[in-house]
């Protein structure tokens, strides 16, 4: 069993935990079939070592937890990306070729320098408000109606900006999930066939990053948007990357075919022309007891972010190893998924900031850490950005004393504290719980909760439903929320303002709409950082997320998955892009079984 590159005490204990109960195994220990040691091995350059050649041919498939409604940023922003990111490209995309020891693409926090030219060759920024691209050339579109395999040009990148920031060609509105961006964007202007010019309204110093890699900066075809008025029929789709979509069933699954010309090759291996295999699966699976079973059985080659499956139980990786201890696992750590908000904090009860903190207090972080995650988390109580990370972050000692206690497991204070805001008897509400979330943790919060004389009715609900309550705010209880987050500050801590159509607590709060706005105009990233660490203060001086504990997430493979080394994705969205730089060593699948 491959870990990651250990970060955290806790991730530490895992692995000393695995070892102690027999359920660490290393397949690189174990004798290796005769096959296997007569295959040819090459260097990775961004390992270090040495690793099977690369191969074509085979399928790869994985579990999904999720699906977008369809294939259009426009109107669902990244949730479209569960369909597209293998067909749709953006202007960048992550150096998949990176030395991993300088960024191992486990990690959500993306700086703009792990990333590299896509559909941009290169960009040059002549001024603090201009950035002229230089569009690759000799990239062409799918041979399919009516692109047809045409040349890729200049006005198709303008044609799409335009219509995501509302700028031209016909666009007045900015699409939904672009986060303001629309806003620093004064015009872009295609000044020839390759050449690009975008002129910002003010100098932003996250520019490069939010027009390049944002989740809705992909570039589709103008001709299927112009002759259907958007692009949501995933048989419309068609894009210039590594595979075509061929096959939807419905609440079922999805098929990814080999585009066999497609212009791109190997980071890592700069001969070999990508994709490496045939076909990829996507499988709708919203059970975590179905897809780890899947795993199991062999159907099913890869559980991980690609499909927002990862195992987020440490109970499964337990059992998962005392079963199949050849499957390799990667550990890593990014946010909490084991916070509540507020749907609307207009509304009682959670309108006085009163209950808010009882909720939080009724919750023993401590022995929720020792107990339900084995002591491999971090019970320390959070704001919504990571208290150690991105240099914004505020370590809980040195929170104001004033609010600590409100953070603190104390049930007979969260009583008197709901007495005092007229319920003494305690109230009934409900949880609306994003089904890709742990549920036993819901659960176990919500039994903490009813020993305070709160009662929660556990609804979960698919991303979709997820989205309209943060879009619409109609709740009087709670939504599942994270807490922790160690990635984009920035575009992250928007969700809290009042203008924004992710903002979970539905609140209007001049202050850090202020903080906010002055982080997002900032001339420097320092100054920027020193905004942010004071709005993410203000989230939890307001108690607007019932922080939980910080546990490891697990990707895994089948050992048949080679070149794949738990990535979580190679930029915004791009996901399930990077199993198309990945392979699959047949001969081994057939000895083993499958």
């Amino acid at each position: 069993m491959n870990l990651s590159r250990i970060a955290h005490p806790f991730v530490v204990v895992l692995v000393f935990a695995l070892v102690a109960t027999g359920i660490w195994a290393s397949p690189a220990a174990e004798e290796e079939p005769a096959a296997a040691m007569e295959k040819e091995m090459v260097l990775d350059p961004s390992t270090g070592e040495m690793v099977e050649a690369p191969r074509y041919g085979g399928t790869i498939t994985y579990a999904r937890a999720n699906l977008g409604e369809h294939t259009d940023v426009f109107y669902i922003g990244g949730f479209a990306h569960h369909w597209i990111s293998e067909v749709i490209e953006k202007l960048v995309i992550g150096d998949w070729a990176i030395d991993r020891n300088q960024y191992d693409w486990r990690s959500w926090d993306q700086p703009f320098s792990v990333l590299r030219g896509a559909l941009a060759e290169s960009w040059d920024t002549p001024d603090a408000t201009t950035i002229i691209v230089h569009i690759r050339k000799g990239v062409h579109w799918h041979d399919k109606a009516p692109m047809n395999g045409r040349e890729l040009t200049a006005s198709d990148v303008e044609f799409n900006f335009h219509r995501i920031y509302g700028l031209g060609s016909g666009f007045t509105e900015a699409g939904t999930g672009t986060a303001g961006i629309e806003k620093i964007v004064e015009s872009v202007t295609a000044t020839d066939a390759s050449t690009v010019v975008f002129k910002l309204t003010y100098p932003d110093v996250n520019a490069l990053q939010k027009i390049f890699d944002w989740w809705t900066s992909v570039i589709y075809p103008p001709e299927v948007i112009q002759e259907h008025g958007h692009i949501k029929d995933w048989r419309t789709l068609v894009g210039t990357g590594p595979m075509e979509l061929t096959d939807v069933v419905e609440g079922a699954s999805l098929k990814w075919t080999r585009v066999p010309d497609y212009w791109g090759f190997d980071e890592k291996f700069p001969g070999n022309r990508l994709p490496y295999v045939d076909e990829i699966n996507a499988l709708y699976m919203t059970d975590p007891a179905a897809r780890l079973a899947a795993l199991r059985s062999g159907k099913v080659d890869v559980l991980g972010t690609v499909g927002d499956s990862q195992l987020r139980s440490i109970d499964q990786v337990k059992s998962l190893h005392q079963t199949n201890p050849e499957i390799n696992t990667w550990a890593y750590e990014f946010r909490s998924e084991h916070a509540f908000a507020p749907n609307n904090i207009n509304k009682p009860p959670f309108n006085d900031i009163r209950v808010r903190r009882a909720m939080q207090m009724a919750l023993d972080l401590e022995t929720i850490s020792a107990t339900f995650f084995s002591g491999m988390a971090d019970p320390t109580p959070q704001a919504f950005l990571n208290n150690a990370k991105l240099e914004i972050g505020t370590p809980f000692e040195e929170w104001p004393e004033e609010i600590k206690p409100y953070y603190r497991y104390d049930p007979e204070g969260a009583k008197q504290l709901l007495a005092e805001a007229g319920y003494p008897d305690g109230f009934t509400t409900r949880l609306d719980y994003l089904n890709r979330f742990d549920l036993n943790y819901a659960e176990l919060a919500a039994n903490y909760w009813r020993e305070i004389g709160v009662e929660v009715e556990i609804q979960p609900i698919d991303g979709t439903e997820h989205t309209v309550f943060l879009h619409e705010n109609k709740s009087d209880g709670l939504v599942a929320w994270t807490s922790g987050l160690t990635y984009d500050a920035i575009g992250q801590s928007r969700s809290f303002t009042t203008e924004s159509i992710w903002n979970p607590v539905a609140h209007d709060d001049s202050e850090y709409d202020a903080l906010w706005n002055a982080a997002n105009a900032a001339p420097t990233i320092e100054e920027q950082n020193r905004l942010l660490k004071a709005a993410n203060m203000r989230i939890a001086e307001q108690h607007w997320i019932i922080t939980g504990p910080v546990g490891a997430q697990f990707n895994v493979a089948q050992p048949w998955i080679k070149g794949y080394n738990g990535e979580i994705r190679i930029g915004e969205g791009n996901f399930s892009t990077l199993l198309t730089r990945v392979w699959v060593d047949q001969d081994l699948k057939r000895e083993m079984g499958f």
